[in-house]
């Protein structure tokens, strides 16, 4: 656009000469747009990343599990485009809209559990609804597939967790379930909560689900057991291992908790900062 204006006025600069001048006598460059600015502002933030300061390094010299939670977006699976490219020996051909009523097994629900200190992922890869049972089950057989191994000493384990969404400090039916998942392992779980408007903040996000992404960039995901088999392949430098393992059911919304918990949870909460750190017990 620069080039054709000043074409019109009798000079020819090259798109080189132009960006140079841009560059070195406008200092301008090219950016990307930076998401940085907040949606709101929390009075608990900075006591409440003071406390899983605290947590993490209590856990960490006891040598019991740290834990990162959260939900990966929802993937569609079938012919759908991605972003990226990646080597073939032919054309890649897609859908040329992305309507979920075309993918094959609904959408994809990767929910994470990250290791903080182990750099060890599990990812559990369900369809249905992202509910809290699902969060819940994906900590039980993240324990079974990877945890009881490495931690079988372990008297408790630390869960750092969003304040929102499936595994959110006002989810009820996250608290029953993983009190249920305490009683069966015996070990006593740790939930410690983001404060509003810091969920960038979890080591998941940076730390694996931005591989997961690169996992499938420039890709064709044409059923679960492909997505699996790609998660699997998940590799750093700084040596990342991930597993990635399939539901055996497909969770459902609108499950209630039971009223016995209701009338008497066990969860024991702290006595400060309380609605965002507590204690399943087992």
């Amino acid at each position: 656009m620069i080039a054709s204006a000043i074409d019109r006025l009798g000079f020819s600069l090259s798109p080189g000469v132009i960006a140079e001048i841009l560059r070195r006598n406008l200092k301008l460059g090219r950016r990307k747009i930076s998401k940085d600015i907040p949606l709101g502002a929390s009075e608990f933030r900075q006591p409440q990343f003071d406390r899983l300061q605290q947590l993490r390094q209590q856990y960490e010299r006891l040598g019991w599990p740290i834990l990162s939670v959260d939900t990966k977006k929802k993937e569609l699976i079938g012919q759908f485009s991605r972003s990226g490219r990646s080597w073939t020996d032919g054309s890649l051909h897609a859908f040329d809209h992305d309507f979920g009523s075309y993918s094959s097994d609904s959408k994809a629900i990767p929910y994470g559990v990250y290791d903080t200190v182990a750099n060890e992922a599990f990812v559990y890869l369900a369809t249905g609804a992202d509910t809290g049972e699902l969060a819940a089950d994906a900590v039980r057989r993240w324990w079974y597939r990877m945890g009881r191994t490495r931690y079988a000493d372990a008297g408790g384990m630390l869960l750092l967790a969003d304040c929102g969404g499936s595994n959110g400090y006002r989810v009820p039916l996250y608290r029953e379930r993983l009190h249920r998942v305490a009683v069966t392992l015996g070990i006593p779980i740790r939930v410690a909560h983001l404060p509003p408007y810091c969920s960038k903040y979890n080591p998941i996000d940076h730390r694996l689900f931005c591989h997961l992404t690169r996992a499938i960039s420039g890709r064709l995901v044409e059923s679960l057991s492909w997505m699996q088999t790609l998660i699997s392949k998940v590799n750093t430098r700084t040596g990342l291992k991930v597993v990635c393992e399939l539901a055996r059911k497909v969770y459902h919304s609108g499950i209630k908790v039971e009223q016995a918990f209701k009338d008497n949870e066990p969860t024991q909460r702290d006595s400060s900062l309380s609605k965002f750190n507590y204690v399943i017990p087992c």
